[in-house]
């Protein structure tokens, strides 16, 4: 498809400039994207996958738009320090340590665990996914570099990047908004346990202590590269020196790409990226999402039910869906009554387009100027990806959809097929959906009127204190699979 044959121009917001900004590749035809992948020493959370979700619908829609688009995602299996600064534990070998394995086998296990998890979600795979111990060799070359132009200095094995030098040429702190005498100020002192010149100074490359198991040969010591450094070495291996969009959770704006910017201005003397994208974060009713609160749900616990934050079992397509009605850029809260009510719509959507088949064409249409909505949408998508916008106005032509069937709206044989075909491009294509009618969710809620039942008759034996009918019934359901669950807002259950 010919991109100048798509209505509009697409414009994305620049966390670099802090504004819109008319979308231009550096090569014609051509998009490059990087974005930051997951650190593979836990179960992927429900925060990766929205970042992840943000960035496949830009993948989809600039490759929809006809881009050839090379999209790099990477895999964070080393180097990854607990404080994402330059101390503690390898997350990754403090895991195997933990679990007396191989960090490999924690690598692999959770690696397959990530790849499992998206494709549920109906995620494409990125063009190339490289990995930080596969490209140890690029990253010392990128320290020497920086090393020789005197941005950086070694000290007892360890090689740290030098910000106030290159601050002198430079501006360390442009993408977040910080500024470098604030850094200094908001810092404290160093108290002789680092080997660092500065508090701001981050690590190019880290000397291994005795009991680190990660460690690889270097011209300063046997140690591990900088977590920043691995996405500067395999954006520019893969995309070049200079390539168009950078994205990322809003979570590694700093000090993660704005160390990836001062490394990439070091060693390649040229900005990096065109296009700094951020998708925020997630919460979960009302507070921040974090395991280390025990505020957190895992995918397959949302799509077993298996859980004590979420009523009921949710199918991954209606999760996503329920992402995507939220703008990528905005903070999403997950709670039960909110993807309860983004179920309905789904179906809704769903069954809408399975009806499309069915409808009576006229010799006319009435009701719906479908060239102009279908105008709608791709302005909705070339306003910066703008989702929300784009399902409401996929709600419309639902609306229009079911007056033809109802007989208050006419279509034509012209019209039905432009409709059948912008809906279908917008809602599986774009958005990623897949088709799921309602028809397949009745018989879970069937069971779960069925279930119901059972647990207000157990509600009432207890309440006459006839525990053996109500241990009966618990016991009776779990014998077939459904596990009762008693909290302080009463009972719920979940299917094995």
């Amino acid at each position: 498809m010919a991109i100048s044959s798509l209505q509009g121009e697409l414009k994305i917001y620049n966390s670099l400039t802090k504004k819109k900004e008319l979308f231009k590749p550096i090569n014609q035809g051509y998009v490059g994207m990087y974005v930051c992948g997951p650190t593979v020493y836990s179960n992927v959370h429900l925060g990766n996958v929205r970042t992840f979700t943000s960035f496949d619908l830009i993948y989809r829609y600039l490759r929809h738009l006809g881009y050839k688009v090379r999209y790099v995602r990477n895999i964070t299996d080393a180097g990854h320090l607990e404080n994402d600064a330059d101390e503690g534990e390898d997350r990754i070998a403090k895991k195997a340590r933990l679990d007396k394995i191989e960090p490999m086998e924690v690598v692999q296990m959770y690696t397959v665990d990530f790849h499992d998890i998206l494709n549920k979600f109906n995620l494409l795979p990125p063009s190339i996914e490289p990995t930080a111990t596969g490209h140890i060799i690029e990253q010392i070359e990128i320290i020497k570099t920086i090393l020789d132009k005197g941005l950086a200095y070694e000290v007892n094995g360890s090689v740290y990047f030098d910000v106030l030098k290159y601050n002198e040429t430079n501006h360390y702190g442009k993408l977040s908004g910080r500024k470098i005498e604030d850094l200094i100020h908001n810092t404290r002192t160093l108290d002789g346990q680092t080997d660092k010149k500065n508090p701001q100074d981050f690590a190019l490359w880290k000397k291994a202590e005795p009991q680190h198991i990660m460690r690889w040969p270097s011209p300063w010591s046997d140690g591990f590269p900088g977590w920043h450094l691995e996405c500067t070495a395999m954006s520019t291996k893969y995309l070049g020196k200079h390539f168009d969009i950078h994205g990322g959770g809003m979570d590694l704006k700093f000090p993660h790409h704005e160390c990836e910017i001062a490394q990439s201005e070091a060693s390649c003397e040229q900005t990096p990226v065109n296009y700094w994208m951020h998708a925020n974060m997630l919460t979960l009713n009302g507070q921040k999402m974090a395991k280390s609160t025990g505020n957190y749900i895992l995918p397959n616990e949302m799509f077993s039910g298996e859980n004590d934050v979420l009523s009921k079992a949710f199918a991954p397509s209606v999760v996503r869906f329920f992402m995507l009605q939220a703008h990528y850029r905005s903070i999403l809260d997950f709670s039960s009554t909110a993807l309860e009510a983004s179920e309905k719509g789904f179906y809704k959507l769903m069954d809408a387009i399975n009806l499309i088949e069915k409808l009576t064409v006229s010799n006319t249409t009435e009701g719906l100027d479908i060239t102009n909505w279908r105008t709608k949408c791709y302005n909705a998508m070339n306003d910066d990806f703008n989702s929300p916008i784009l399902i409401a106005e996929l709600f419309n032509a639902v609306k229009f959809i079911n007056q033809v069937k109802d007989g208050k709206s006419m279509v034509s044989q012209e019209g039905l097929s432009l409709l059948r075909k912008t809906i279908h491009e917008f809602t599986f294509d774009i958005l990623g959906l897949r088709n799921l009618s309602s028809s397949s969710n009745d018989s879970g809620d069937k069971l779960s009127d069925v279930v119901d039942v059972l647990i207000n008759l157990r509600a009432e034996a207890r309440a006459n204190k006839d525990f053996a009918l109500s241990d009966q019934i618990r016991d009776q359901l779990a014998a077939i699979g459904i596990q009762l669950k008693d909290g302080k807002d009463g009972t719920t259950f979940s299917t094995n």
